[in-house]
């Protein structure tokens, strides 16, 4: 069993190096990273932030408490073709959006109601119907996570969020460590005998903190540059797009018929750890041309590039997991 530490980044870094070097259906084009890296680099000193329309910012303890709630379902993109989205929005947006309205209306939630939410209660929530088996099924998942984290946040630190991200101690890879504790946010797979790990999810939780809370006790992390990308699957989309990633021909051909590929196989682990494996290249190339640019920086980069039309209108990979 993965032993849960505060190097849990660098784990995710050596992991995904080692399946990268065996990995049979994706591979990296090292010879296309440095001219990539060059022409990203242009949009390397652009300021990140969050969308206060879709967030809930500005309220403290309350923005900290929407946070952890947001990253622990932030997963769900192999049922968002069956989700009911908002008018414009993505799925990551409407789920957002809903959630912050939430939290508008009944103020920031507290670890008691996370720990009772029924699959019922998500679907008022976020606005969805449980007519669909696909978007009952996320509903049920949603639930199940929101449960996890209510009850985590009761035992260990007495209902109060805010506890949960001081106890990191301006850490973020500490943050990673404390909320793999959580079973949701526990993101490894198996590969040939070896445990891969991605924590996609606690890692995005501390990157986001550290934009929500800017100037706040909760967002003064100190190792910000120690977090890796948070693999999913629209960074891959992509890097494949952009020829950093080539797939296998049946993979690439089931991929664009918009098969769905299983949670935990060879080639969705390839997927996301050569995706992790390349952005580090990526951001280490960048950073000899722009010293302080961070590995996180350029997941925020690619994450947004790829919402550009050239990318929305092919179709990525498909995958019913709670990862991503």
């Amino acid at each position: 069993m993965l032993k849960v530490s505060s190097e849990l980044p660098a784990l995710v870094r050596s992991s995904c190096a080692a399946v990268a070097e065996r990995a049979v259906s994706v591979r990296v084009e090292a010879e296309v990273i440095e001219p990539y890296a060059e022409a990203l680099g242009r949009s390397a000193s652009q300021p990140l932030s969050l969308d206060p329309e879709h967030h809930y910012l500005g309220h403290g303890a309350g923005t900290v408490a929407f946070i952890l709630t947001l990253d622990a379902i932030n997963f769900g993109s192999g049922y968002f073709p069956h989700l009911k989205k908002l008018d414009g929005l993505s799925g990551y947006f409407t789920v957002a959006h809903h959630l912050t309205r939430y939290f508008d209306s009944d103020g920031p939630v507290n670890a008691d109601r996370l720990a009772g939410l029924t699959a019922h209660d998500c679907a008022g929530i976020f606005g969805q119907t449980e007519d669909d088996p696909d978007r009952a099924e996320l509903m049920r998942l949603f639930a199940g996570a929101l449960n996890e984290l209510g009850r985590f946040v009761r035992t260990r630190y007495a209902g109060d969020f805010a506890s949960l991200v001081e106890d990191a101690g301006k850490s973020a890879t500490r943050l990673v460590g404390i909320l793999a504790e959580v079973a949701c946010f526990r993101d490894v797979a198996e590969y040939r005998g070896a445990t891969v790990a991605f924590f996609k999810r606690a890692q995005l939780a501390a990157s986001d903190l550290d934009l929500a809370c800017a100037g706040e006790p909760w967002g003064a992390f100190t190792d910000l540059a120690r977090l890796t990308v948070f693999a999913d699957n629209a960074l891959p989309h992509v890097l494949r797009i952009d020829g950093l990633l080539r797939y296998s021909s049946d993979l690439a051909a089931r991929i664009d018929r918009g098969d769905p590929l299983e949670a935990g196989s060879e080639e969705e682990v390839e997927i996301r750890a050569c995706t992790v494996h390349a952005c580090e290249q990526i951001a280490e190339a960048i950073r000899r041309r722009h010293p302080g640019f961070m590995t996180r920086d350029l997941d925020y980069l690619l994450w947004n590039r790829g919402r550009l039309p050239q990318y929305m209108r092919l179709p990525r990979h498909r995958c019913k997991t709670i990862y991503y």
